[in-house]
C-alpha cells in the first residue's frame, strides 16, 4: 500500500499539457474578448455612419428650403424695386 503517488509536478509531459491547457485557454478568451470589441466597433461605425447619412438628408432638405425661400425673397424684391422705378417715374413725369 506504500505505492509511489506521481504527481502532475513530477511528469514533465504533465506539466507541458497543463501548461499548454492555460495557456490555450487564455489565448481562447483573448480572442473572444477580440471579437467582441470588433464586433461593438463594427456596431458603431454602422451607427455612426447611418446618422451621417440621415443628418446629409436633413441638410439637403434644409439646402433645399433655404434656396426656396431664397428665391421667393429674389422676387419679392424684384418686385419692389419695379414698383419703386414705376414711382419714379411717375414723379418725375409730375414735375
Amino acid at each position: 500500500m506504500n505505492d509511489s503517488m506521481v504527481t502532475l509536478a513530477d511528469d514533465p509531459a504533465g506539466v507541458w499539457a497543463a501548461g499548454l491547457g492555460v495557456g490555450g485557454l487564455f489565448l481562447l478568451l483573448i480572442v473572444v474578448v477580440w471579437q467582441f470589441a470588433a464586433t461593438w466597433r463594427a456596431r458603431m461605425l454602422a451607427t455612426r455612419e447611418d446618422e451621417y447619412k440621415r443628418l446629409a438628408v436633413k441638410y439637403a432638405e434644409l439646402l433645399e428650403d433655404n434656396t426656396e425661400i431664397l428665391r421667393r425673397y429674389t422676387d419679392e424684391l424684384t418686385e419692389t424695386r419695379r414698383s419703386v422705378a414705376s414711382m419714379e417715374r411717375m414723379l418725375r413725369e409730375l414735375d
